[in-house]
């Protein structure tokens, strides 16, 4: 009545250290086969459910997007000033650097232009009567050049 080892069981030991492990592992029928086979697909779907219920909440949080800022349209455009109003602007540029901001002329037209339409309408018709006419245009040229 005895059967060959390798048959049913295979006898396996290894040595750690000072202690020895046998580990014994008999060969499966094909009904202990489909069986694990069934066990192992009835707690895998059980795992993943509990994952995904995990993550759901997490996935649902929408992340805000930022706006897009549309960056604004620039028009070159190029204007005659007397010398003397000219030299406002490096006046004007030399206070807001005292004043710890660092200005380019283009700012200080751009503050006064704010700062112009910000005026009622008597103002503004005071401010433009103060500033006097002049040719437009660019200069001739000279002969000698």
């Amino acid at each position: 009545m005895s059967t060959p080892d390798h048959a049913t069981s295979a006898t396996t030991e290894s040595t750690t250290g000072n202690t020895t492990h046998a580990a014994t592992k008999s060969v499966p029928s094909k009904q202990a086969a489909k069986k694990a086979s069934v066990a192992k697909v009835s707690t895998k779907p059980a795992t993943k459910i509990a994952t995904k219920t995990v993550a759901k909440p997490v996935a649902k949080v929408p992340v805000p997007k930022p706006e897009k800022v549309k960056k604004v349209k620039l028009v070159r455009d190029s204007l005659s000033l007397p010398k003397d109003e000219y030299e406002v602007i490096a006046v004007l540029k030399l206070r807001a650097g005292k004043l710890g901001h660092s200005a380019k002329k283009t700012e200080i037209i751009r503050a006064g232009i704010k700062a112009v339409a910000a005026l009622t309408d008597q103002a503004l018709l005071k401010a433009l009567q103060a500033v006097p006419s002049i040719k437009t245009g660019r200069p001739a040229k000279t002969k000698g050049k």
